[in-house]
């Protein structure tokens, strides 16, 4: 009887047919009908009730970052079950509206450089299956009051997406991916598969930096000329960090630099990301050395 009148319900609630219809069909009594929808409404509301204090607190926690999806999944670390449309409905009823991303628009790189160029070895769409296969970097500008930058030199783990070097400074040089690069090899258990590959920017073709990655046993990749679709990868996880920073200028650059590193300790801990099963980089990793 119960699967009957939970049928009915939804008949009647998508409007193809009135409770006097569905039930003389199903052969339901109108009052156990009523009783069990009143129950039902019941049940949603208690339901309601208990998660809305929950996705409050993500929501704020995140710092409007996440929308339903990644809610959905941090409630089920918790133990808790919920739809999206659960979760969507209570963030509608309580006026919360994630920071929506804003469509990628890749950059070219200025590449003239008589440093010499790497080849790109993804072109064959390479697809990393486990971690330290493939590390992608990419520089971008952060601006400051004043019409003045600092840079932000980042490097990922392509199969976890996790951030395993970055540095800031006030110049784009050399120095700064190479203190990056370093900073990554001296975090991980590399492998003698490993490829780098950037951009053809001219900081990645240092003699130095390919000193570097020499030692390692790590291969470079480069992208092709006037090709920012190459490195859309970091592209992209650049635009994400300026829209959820919701990034303009900062007052100073000590400002900037602890905002900065501040969000890339919580992109790797706490940010869920689609691609990896709605885990956080941190998490996805843990499985991975979990299952060897």
């Amino acid at each position: 009887m119960s699967d009957r009148v939970a049928a009915a319900i939804e008949v009647v609630r998508d409007g193809t047919g009135s409770v006097r219809e569905v039930c003389d069909v199903l052969e339901i009594p109108r009052s156990t009908f009523y009783a069990l929808r009143a129950a039902r409404k019941t049940a949603r509301s208690e339901r309601t009730r208990e998660l809305a204090p929950k996705v409050a607190e993500i929501f704020r926690r995140h710092r409007r970052r996440y929308g339903t999806r990644r809610i959905r999944a941090e409630l089920a670390d918790g133990g808790l079950l919920a739809s999206r449309r659960k979760v969507a409905e209570i963030l509608k009823s309580q006026g919360m509206k994630a920071i929506q991303p804003k469509s990628f628009q890749p950059k070219t790189t200025a590449s003239r450089h008589r440093l010499g160029y790497s080849p790109n070895l993804l072109l064959e769409d390479f697809e990393p299956t486990g971690l330290d296969q493939l590390w992608v970097a990419d520089i971008t500008y952060i601006p400051l009051r004043g019409r003045q930058f600092t840079y932000l030199s980042l490097l990922m783990d392509r199969h976890s997406r996790r951030l395993i070097g970055w540095e800031l400074d006030a110049t784009m040089t050399e120095h700064l991916v190479l203190r990056t690069l370093k900073r990554a090899i001296a975090a991980r258990d590399l492998s003698s598969s490993l490829i780098f590959h950037s951009d053809r920017g001219g900081q990645y073709a240092g003699k130095e930096f390919r000193s570097v990655l020499r030692r390692a046993s790590i291969r470079q990749s480069m992208s092709r000329a006037g090709d920012c679709y190459d490195n859309a990868f970091m592209e992209s996880c650049f635009g994400t960090i300026k829209t959820e920073l919701q990034m303009t200028e900062y007052e100073t650059r000590a400002a900037a630099d602890r905002e900065i590193i501040d969000y890339l300790a919580y992109y790797n801990r706490d940010r869920k990301h689609s691609a990896i099963d709605y885990l956080t980089p941190i998490q996805f990793e843990a499985r991975i050395t979990r299952r060897k």
